[in-house]
């Protein structure tokens, strides 16, 4: 155990000496354009620095392998200290802002959900807008590579089908997590690049293109207007954000392989295909819906629902209009569509698409069994059979899920939130999808009316959401820290 704990500090360490080092970016920017928040940064810096400075060189040392109990502590706590430490600006940066909700505001940011209680985000400083941004990025990364490295040696809700190849049993997790991250990494910064030129092209400012471009492809969704993306559409920055929506939505895996020359994993994969058909059926049916019930014009309409479906589906969370005045339908149907994500392995949010395919596919196994008793109806995914295990875990996810988003509902509601923002703020939170529905927290309003109280639940439930939700369960059960 107190192996794991050096480890598992000599870690935090290191992260938070990474995040306190990219405090120097926003104090820089507002350095330049006259702005006194760069105090708050270098203030943020100083500290996070010392304290990541203190415990790398308190633990440092050769660590080759963590247990699955000192994962389980790691992935849990990082996203703890790291939103405790990046509130310290955003809370000393004269916004006016409780402990609260900057610490809201921060773990919104590195979960990429992209919930904001932050108004007027036209007139804010360009340093407190790129640290939304850079949180976003960091955050994104940071996912990608729990979600290959670190979830599937903890057999999360069937997480253990993403190995980056399937014959890796070891469980000496950071050699592995270096060579994945690495490689991640370098696609990361690329798809990053690549994505901020297209919004450069599409008629955005330097600046704007630049921390769209982190939120993008982290599928954060914090933006540098209160209009969203929706300031953006005149030379076609929707679109393009919609192509990188769906790029960051893939699994960063496949991109891996695809990279080593495995092109066909990432066209042939079952995960893929159902994701990239969901998203086209789900567009076609808003479209259809804009259409008969004659709320824009035919263009207009087919623009707006590709964009909000893709960015709600892949958990986003841009907008660029408000869709709860579609009518209940729609509002309901965007609801809907928050819960289910992107692929595993990839920036998004949600229950994922793979839980769902599996999901089906043991559904539709036990049909088969209870017609026809006498013959064995095995699922398989990506041409080999899921086994039990694996359809355990992710049925097991799927009710811990919808279990924890009843729970925190109930709890919102309780605190005075109506029915509509505290079912949609659960989900939104959850899912790390940003916006809920209806006048409050909708894709037009924030979550600074909210409550302090439902504010400190909401971010833990973004971590909780993060970590896919049992991973923070399990630091709940005495056998845990008994052995």
């Amino acid at each position: 155990m107190l192996q794991d704990l050096r480890a598992v500090l000599l870690v935090l360490g290191v992260l938070l000496s990474v995040l306190g080092g990219a405090m120097l970016a926003p104090m820089t920017v507002d350095l330049a354009t006259g702005n006194r928040d760069w105090r708050a940064f270098a203030e943020g810096a100083a500290i996070t620095l010392f304290f990541g400075g203190a415990l790398t060189i308190a633990n440092w040392g050769q660590v080759d392998s963590l247990s699955v109990r000192g994962a389980f502590l790691l992935t849990t706590g990082a996203w703890l200290v790291l939103g405790a430490f990046a509130a310290a600006p955003l809370y000393y940066a004269g916004l006016g802002l409780s402990a609260a909700e900057a610490f809201f505001e921060a773990v919104s940011g590195l979960t990429t959900t992209g919930a904001t209680v932050l108004t007027g985000l036209d007139g804010l400083p360009a340093g407190v807008l790129l640290w939304r941004a850079i949180l976003q990025w960091i955050g994104g990364i940071g996912i990608i590579v729990m979600a290959l490295a670190v979830l599937p040696m903890l057999r999360v809700g069937g997480m253990q089908l993403f190995r980056l190849e399937s014959s890796d049993t070891s469980e000496k997790l950071l050699p592995r997590a270096r060579e994945i991250a690495g490689s991640i990494a370098a696609i990361y910064l690329g798809l990053s690049v690549a994505c901020a030129i297209a919004y450069v092209a599409a008629g955005m400012g330097p600046f704007d293109a630049i921390t769209h471009a982190m939120t993008t492809v982290s599928i954060g969704g914090f933006s540098t207007s209160d209009r969203s993306m929706g300031a953006f559409t005149q030379y076609g920055a929707d679109l393009v954000c919609v192509v990188f929506m769906l790029l960051a939505a893939l699994p960063f895996g496949l991109y891996v392989l695809a990279v080593r020359g495995h092109t066909a994993r990432l066209l042939r994969d079952d995960q893929v295909r159902l994701f990239l058909s969901m998203a086209a059926m789900l567009v076609m049916a808003i479209i259809v819906y804009l259409w008969a019930v004659d709320i824009h014009e035919p263009a207009e309409g087919l623009r707006l629902a590709l964009f909000n479906v893709v960015s709600i589906m892949t958990t986003t969370g841009y907008a660029t209009g408000d869709y709860t005045l579609w009518g209940g339908a729609a509002a309901c149907f965007f609801f809907m569509i928050a819960f289910l994500g992107g692929c595993a392995g990839s920036t998004a949010g949600g229950i994922k698409t793979f839980r769902i395919h599996i999901g089906v596919l043991a559904l539709r196994s036990y049909v088969l069994s209870m017609a026809r008793p006498h013959i064995t109806h095995r699922p398989y995914y990506n041409g080999r059979p899921v086994t039990d295990a694996e359809v355990f875990s992710v049925l097991s996810f799927l009710f811990i899920f919808l279990g924890c988003f009843t729970v925190l509902a109930i709890y919102l509601s309780m605190l005075g939130l109506d029915m509509q923002t505290a079912l949609s703020g659960a989900v939104a939170a959850m899912s790390n999808v940003g916006p809920g529905v209806g006048p409050v927290i909708g894709p037009a309003g924030t979550y600074q009316p909210l409550p302090d109280a439902a504010k400190w639940v909401l971010a833990l439930a973004m971590i909780v959401g993060r970590l896919e939700v049992v991973t923070a369960l399990v630091l709940l059960t005495p056998s845990f820290w008994r052995g």
